[in-house]
């Protein structure tokens, strides 16, 4: 009995062993919002430094669990909840997708107005349509095919709290411009706004009650892998699940990249730099691709 026991042990090493070895690229999506690309690039540079491929594939948010499903991307960390709950669910429901970490708490998702439209009386969606002339009949929304787009859409069907308005899609970069031209002259303009996000620091802003059926309250961030990826690459699965971002860091990181016109990554590593203990959660019980010390390696490649 012992020794079915220990060469089953061993064969379950051994097991492990090879998937690792065999687990020498990880596919990431990042759907173009800033916040992710800064927690994917993160990720992403951990995972290089301890002997990873990586490639970042720039898709919309119904694309990245369609491939997730296919096999074509391994890991999303930008599944906000419970704004996706609906684009999730059949792909969580058929096993094709797993929820392996809640990456990030405290986050925040639905229409925004500038304080100075809401002190004239637009604090919910039910006050967006009396305001209608003075928006130029518009919300504006992101990247098309957003499932946060697609909900107001729906808002603006007969009989519906925004009929006969239209949803401008764009993308974050191209909606925040729209606010930034309007912002000003105390211009009307009323948009989908988040946290984390630097747009938070840079326009005094208020979010609207009124459409938690879809977007509810405080919300999460979860990280979503294909199925079988933790079996498959069980070394990075620990990292992943291991990882906790903070509002504090995104944001910052955000307004570098934003603000400041950095480079991502370079925006990503000389935060990191700043703040080294970071990584240690992160890479407790991690190793590099060949089993090597996880930590020492991911400070020594990065210069934390």
């Amino acid at each position: 009995m012992k020794l079915k026991t220990t060469i089953s042990a061993l064969a379950l090493i051994a097991a492990a062993g090879a998937a690792q070895a065999e687990c020498s690229k990880v596919t990431f999506s990042d759907v173009g919002w800033t916040d992710i690309t800064v927690t994917t690039s993160a990720t992403k540079q951990v995972l290089a430094a301890l002997g990873y491929d990586v490639d970042v594939k720039i898709l919309s948010v119904p694309v990245t669990f369609a491939s997730i499903e296919a096999g074509d991307v391994d890991v999303f960390l930008g599944n906000w909840m419970p704004a996706q709950e609906g684009a999730i669910k059949p792909y969580l429901d058929n096993g094709s997708a797993v929820l392996l970490n809640e990456n990030l708490k405290g986050t925040q998702y639905t229409l925004a107005v500038p304080k100075y439209l809401w002190d004239k009386g637009l604090q919910s969606f039910a006050d967006v349509a009396k305001f209608k002339d003075e928006l130029d009949g518009k919300i504006y929304g992101i990247e098309p095919g957003n499932e946060g787009n697609g909900y107001l859409i729906s808002l603006t069907e007969a009989g519906k709290a925004f009929e006969g308005m239209e949803v401008v899609e764009s993308s974050e970069q191209g909606m925040l411009a729209q606010v930034r031209r309007l912002y000003p002259n105390q211009e009307a303009v009323v948009f989908l706004g988040w946290a984390p996000h630097p747009m938070n620091a840079n326009f005094e802003l208020k979010y609207l009650p009124g459409g938690e059926e879809f977007f509810g309250g405080e919300g999460v961030v979860n990280t979503i892998t294909r199925k079988g990826f933790a079996e498959d690459c069980p070394n990075v699965a620990k990292l992943l699940t291991n990882q906790k971002f903070t509002l504090e860091m995104e944001n910052q990181i955000m307004g570098n990249i934003l603000d400041d016109n950095e480079e991502p990554d370079a925006a990503v590593l000389a935060w990191l730099k700043a703040n080294p203990a970071t990584v240690d959660p992160w890479l407790e019980g991690v190793t590099t691709k060949d089993g090597g010390d996880g930590l020492a390696a991911v400070k020594s490649e990065l210069g934390l």
